[in-house]
């Protein structure tokens, strides 16, 4: 379903979010603050669907009024989409039921693994091989196929590649293809990565299919040293990051872009204004793909 943004005027023939989308996790602990901020704040939510499915009580009926309010999009942590377990059938059931019963029109899933013989409670990085290309890219057809739907796939942060024939653009551009799926491209991953591993996180982001990004992320992480980072989501945006952000709306045009913040939060207000640099950074882009 092609989507457009009236304040960008930009068409994306596959993002189900107008271009200029900005989003913020939906987390418990901001749930008071969600139901009290002003209207244009931010234009959808992000949730895990698995921490969510099947939660009644306050918090189930919060879901469901912001749900109502709101676009409501999900990002998945468990389906293990590089691991070499069966496909859990059963979670894709209920992950399925959630994004009818909430409307979703995105949903999205980590390109790792993240089980071996029961949950690792981390997402790890897939062999960056051409067998590994093949089976994750089998994996994400038939959730595909299961769902009915296009689902968009989140290139991760990783601090170790395991034997690899080639390298982590081609992996994640050879996946892309042969899936036939989307991206959902975070901007901090390609900053930390590019810092941890050495190279060039605009020409990472050049390489990319631009066509099949149909959302970003971006988010804050922890400085563990001067050549490591630690993706973290559990501090404000960072100015490099905000830089390559900006960078990418020059490249790609303004894109649904979400705010990820999943611990140490802030009061509100702060996380307020980073919202409002996406807004910025969106409109400045959009303004110049049009002047």
């Amino acid at each position: 379903m092609a989507s457009t943004d009236v304040r960008a005027g930009v068409v994306h023939p596959r993002s189900p979010l107008p271009a200029a989308a900005v989003g913020l996790g939906l987390r418990r602990a901001l749930l008071q603050d969600l139901r009290g901020a002003p209207a244009g704040d931010f234009d959808f939510l992000e949730c895990a669907p698995e921490n969510w499915i099947g939660v009644g009580g306050p918090a189930g009926d919060a879901l469901a009024e912001l749900a109502a309010r709101h676009p409501l999009s999900c990002h998945g942590l468990s389906l293990s989409l590089g691991g070499s377990a069966p496909l859990d059938t059963q979670l894709l059931a209920q992950v399925g039921a959630f994004l009818h019963q909430h409307q979703v029109p995105l949903y999205s899933e980590h390109l790792s693994y993240c089980s071996d013989e029961g949950h690792l409670y981390d997402l790890l990085p897939i062999p960056f091989t051409d067998e590994a290309v093949r089976h994750t890219a089998a994996r994400i057809a038939r959730v595909q196929d299961i769902l009915g739907r296009r689902i968009a796939v989140e290139n991760v942060s990783y601090y170790l590649a395991p034997d690899p024939t080639m390298d982590e653009l081609a992996f994640t551009t050879a996946v892309l293809a042969e899936a036939d799926c989307d991206l959902l491209l975070d901007v901090n991953n390609v900053y930390v990565n590019a810092c941890n591993h050495g190279y060039d996180a605009d020409a990472f982001i050049a390489g990319l299919p631009a066509q099949r990004i149909v959302c970003l992320h971006v988010a804050g992480h922890l400085d563990e040293a001067p050549d490591l980072k630690i993706d973290t989501h559990g501090s404000p945006v960072i100015d490099p990051v905000w830089d390559l952000l900006a960078r990418t709306y020059a490249r790609i045009g303004p894109r649904p872009t979400l705010l990820e913040r999943d611990f140490n939060f802030p009061p509100y207000a702060e996380l307020r204004g980073e919202l409002q640099t996406i807004h910025r950074l969106q409109a400045a882009h959009a303004e110049a793909a049009h002047g």
